[in-house]
């Protein structure tokens, strides 16, 4: 039971970062997402636990995508993508439309460095590089 209080707890907080750092107020996002002014407070309190359909309702009126708030209420897992990816994802100073361009951008980037990684040796392993550090440290 406490755990799903912790749960609604960090949602509400999540969606009142969100809500403030677009400057909307209560009332202004209450009507965007079509949710009620005294139910919206009781989920950003932490009073209650929204479900998926009013998690995508306040994803709309803020503008947001409604995965990252899946994320944040336990719906979803987080996507992986090591320290960058969550460097991406807790930089407030970037919106949601951002933070997934950027990280799309950096995920392809893995993949198209991965898909070539077989074909090229590392570069630690190359046999020219090995020599010429043993060089340098007997002399």
């Amino acid at each position: 039971m406490e755990k799903v209080a912790d749960i609604a707890s960090d949602i509400g907080e999540y969606i009142r970062q969100q809500r403030n750092t677009a400057k909307i107020s209560l009332r202004q996002l209450s009507k965007l997402a079509g949710v009620s002014n005294p139910y919206l407070s009781q989920i950003e309190r932490g009073v209650r636990k929204p479900s998926a359909e009013i998690l995508q309702q306040i994803a709309k009126g803020l503008r947001i995508s409604a995965e990252a708030l899946y994320v944040q209420a336990g719906i979803l897992d987080l996507p992986t993508g090591g320290p960058v990816g969550d460097a991406i994802r807790a930089d407030a100073e970037l919106t949601e439309r951002q933070k997934q361009v950027l990280l799309d951008v950096y995920e392809s980037f893995r993949r198209e460095n991965a898909a070539a990684r077989p074909a090229a040796a590392p570069a630690s392993d190359t046999p020219d590089t090995a020599p010429a550090v043993k060089n340098e440290e007997s002399a």
